[in-house]
């Protein structure tokens, strides 16, 4: 177990790179998405909606194997800008992990600018802001603020969703474990290693997650720490 952990840390680094970039392609994808979903023209929220239903609805597997294996049957593709990044399994599981975290980012993003409460919005508006000052100054820093909880569940999600890359060749952590096993036969040692390793990443996330949470709703324990006693009633 001790001689293996160089090829765990190697495909640890490679988990990182992916669940990275997942993580920020996905996170730029959701934003237009969940603004579309809370609009209440049709055109807007229904496509939106369709996206959310169809990449929550389905198994990350199967979307990853979709487009792994189905997105070379498409000779448009092969002659696209997409086709040196679709040839590639890290491209391809890349592609398919931020589609599907973008869609579970969206809707945790849908319910943060939902929750924002109305007179705030109202408020901006009678001062005279814009549509978009109220959106980066209002709207958008308090439904991060508000969905932070939920964004460290995401990416402990995307975390152990990664070990799936591992399917399509890519030496990921289950990758490396696969293996070792294939090699030594030991199973137990192999797995174990490797459940040692994503429990480690998932210890600091929820570190780094606990952290910034405490750091951005400081301002809150302010408040209870500033408020006035409530007086007890005469003769108690």
């Amino acid at each position: 177990m001790l001689d293996s952990l160089p090829r765990f840390m190697a495909g640890a680094w490679l988990s990182l790179k992916l669940i990275g970039l997942a993580l920020v392609v996905g996170a730029a994808l959701s934003l237009p998405i969940a603004f579309a979903r809370v609009s209440r023209r049709r055109a807007l929220w229904m496509p939106a909606f369709a996206y959310i239903f169809c990449f929550r609805g389905t198994p990350l597997l199967v979307q990853l194997y979709l487009i792994y294996y189905g997105s070379g049957q498409f000779p448009w593709i092969h002659d696209s800008w997409l086709w040196p990044l679709l040839r590639q399994p890290f491209g391809c599981a890349v592609i398919a992990f931020a589609l599907n975290t973008a869609a579970y980012q969206a809707e945790i993003l849908r319910g943060g600018i939902m929750a924002v409460p109305a007179g705030e919005v109202e408020a901006a508006r009678a001062l005279g802001m814009g549509p978009w000052l109220i959106l980066r100054k209002i709207v958008l820093p308090q439904a991060l603020r508000l969905t932070l909880p939920a964004y460290g569940n995401e990416i402990i999600l995307v975390v152990k969703s990664s070990s799936l890359a591992s399917t399509i060749t890519l030496l990921d952590i289950t990758g490396v474990a696969r293996g070792i096993v294939a090699e030594s036969f030991a199973v137990y040692e192999a797995f174990l290693d490797a459940g040692a390793v994503y429990l480690i990443l998932t210890f600091l996330i929820t570190r780094v997650v606990g952290a910034l949470e405490t750091r951005l709703m400081r301002h809150l324990r302010r408040e209870d720490l500033g408020a006035a006693p409530v007086a007890e009633p005469y003769g108690a």
